[in-house]
């Protein structure tokens, strides 16, 4: 199963071993707090594993949240090399509408690669403050909160700096991120439709918000790998490539290991190697000295436990010299090509009164009330089959209901082109309890549902919480270039 058409080898012709995979594989499905959703592992150019945990497929795009960081370097690295911005430019030199707003000496001194390394001078992320100081204009509302320290002397990992820089881009260029990459970054790459979430203003968000798949991740990172060279072509200066993925500017007090290395230009500099990450376990990992690239998709909070199994089972695994085959590899393929998300099991009907549930206008218990926009459930029984529907203020969101497997409505909203893409499965516990599990195929979300007949009533439990506000029509890759102004900012 494949949407790419990356060169392709057996592990061990490109000094892999395969039970490093089987290794790793195993250890992510021991871990009770991590759930994997794609996999791809890139050796000397060539794919050498790749597999996705149904109903996650590889077609499907994935919401990279901090990740997106690294695609917005990417942009600020054209805008470099074409000679459009200076590094060493004030960010207050791109905005000079702000120039007597903006008083503070700190603020008015911090450049453009101050922000890109994340060391703008503030202690803290400044989000919060700079949505109270503007929240139309972010980057005003940024300037507008004093740094404690010098610009370029201390790290704080903070939004806004990367907000920054995505708003230089699009000022300068007049087009959104997606527009302004897709002829110098995505068709090249041969990267597929991406979506990226907005601010209200109609900026493309740059600190979070790009929906990609797992193959644009493998690729960006071998294009970094390369040292910005994709088939023959120069894409990125060699230069840009090696300042983004260095040590710009130190981090110890970071409290995981792997990121208390330094940061680059939105890049964490790692044990082993670079990598962007996201939220809720999205990594690009390049590893320069194996000539390796990792792309992950997953939801967890042990961000650091994926990490630390890639370095006790993966890095081992990159020998320097081609290996003999061996049985492993063909194990590791039937492997790859079984991986899913355990469904919820119940029940395919009612066991008595199936029509006291048909149909039933369910509201919101005493928890579903205050997650996020879900108004009413429905379960609608279609003939011997039945069907969850849930409604929002926006949108009213269906699929039909896997009870021993997953069940996706890919086809009916012609694969999100139409509607929210999502896979339910569950059924029912007993005649008064029905429970579901809602899984946003293009998110790491997860939704567990328990309604009761009795009360007519529902309670939401998210397995990781969205960390967006907005209803769950938000839920899914913005389509068109000019990407969701629906949501709530923050």
């Amino acid at each position: 199963m494949s949407a790419t058409d990356l060169p392709r080898s057996t592990p061990e012709s490109q000094g892999v071993d395969p039970r490093g995979i089987t290794a790793f594989l195993d250890a992510m499905e021991a871990a009770p707090d991590i759930e994997m959703h794609s996999l791809m592992v890139l050796r000397h150019g060539q794919l050498v594993a790749e597999g996705w945990w149904s109903p996650y497929a590889p077609e499907l795009p994935h919401l990279l949240y901090s990740l997106s960081k690294s695609f917005t370097s990417t942009a600020l690295g054209l805008m470099v090399d074409e000679g459009l911005v200076d590094l060493d430019a004030t960010v207050l030199s791109y905005f000079p509408e702000l120039d007597a707003d903006v008083t503070d000496p700190r603020s008015r001194s911090m450049r453009v690669r101050h922000v890109a390394a994340m060391a703008s001078g503030h202690l803290a992320e400044t989000l919060d403050r700079a949505l109270a100081n503007d929240p139309v204009d972010l980057v005003r509302g940024f300037l507008l909160v004093p740094p404690e320290r010098e610009p370029g002397t201390v790290f704080a990992y903070n939004q806004p700096c990367t907000y920054t820089i995505a708003a230089i881009v699009q000022r300068l260029s007049g087009q959104t991120l997606v527009e302004f990459l897709r002829p110098r970054l995505f068709d090249p790459l041969g990267v597929g439709p991406v979506g990226w979430q907005q601010h209200p203003s109609g900026r493309d968000l740059g600190f979070t918000g790009l929906h990609a798949t797992t193959d644009a991740l493998s690729r960006l990172g071998q294009l970094y790998l390369q040292r910005g060279v994709w088939d023959g072509e120069r894409l990125l200066s060699e230069a840009w490539v090696a300042e983004a993925t260095s040590r710009q500017v130190d981090n110890p007090l970071e409290p995981n290991p792997d990121w208390s290395q330094g940061y680059g230009f939105q890049f964490w500099i790692a044990r082993h190697g670079y990598r962007g990450d996201g939220a809720y376990g999205q990594f690009c990992v390049v590893l320069p000295e194996q000539d390796v690239v990792i792309a992950v998709t997953s939801a967890t909070e042990n961000m650091q436990g994926v990490l630390d199994a890639v370095w006790a089972h993966l890095l081992p695994a990159f020998g320097a010299d081609a290996l003999e085959p061996s049985p492993a590899a063909g194990a590791l393929d039937e492997r790859l090509a079984a991986l899913g998300v355990a469904p919820l099991e119940g029940s395919a009907a009612p066991l008595v009164d199936p029509e006291d549930w048909s149909d039933r206008r369910l509201r919101p218990g005493p928890s579903g009330s205050a997650q996020r926009s879900l108004t009413e459930v429905r379960l609608v029984r279609e003939d011997d089959r039945w069907r969850l529907v849930l409604f929002d203020d926006d949108a009213e969101i269906s699929s039909g209901i896997g009870t021993t497997s997953w069940q996706t409505n890919l086809v009916e909203t012609e694969h999100g082109e139409t509607g929210v893409p999502i896979a339910v499965s569950g059924g029912w516990t007993d005649d008064d309890t029905f429970r579901a599990d809602v899984i946003f195929l293009e998110t790491p979300h997860r939704l567990e549902l328990t309604a009761s007949r009795t009360s007519a009533t529902f309670d939401l439990r998210w397995q990781t919480v969205a960390l967006r506000a907005g209803t769950l029509a938000d839920l899914r890759m913005p389509r068109g270039q000019q990407g969701s102004t629906s949501a709530a900012f923050v």
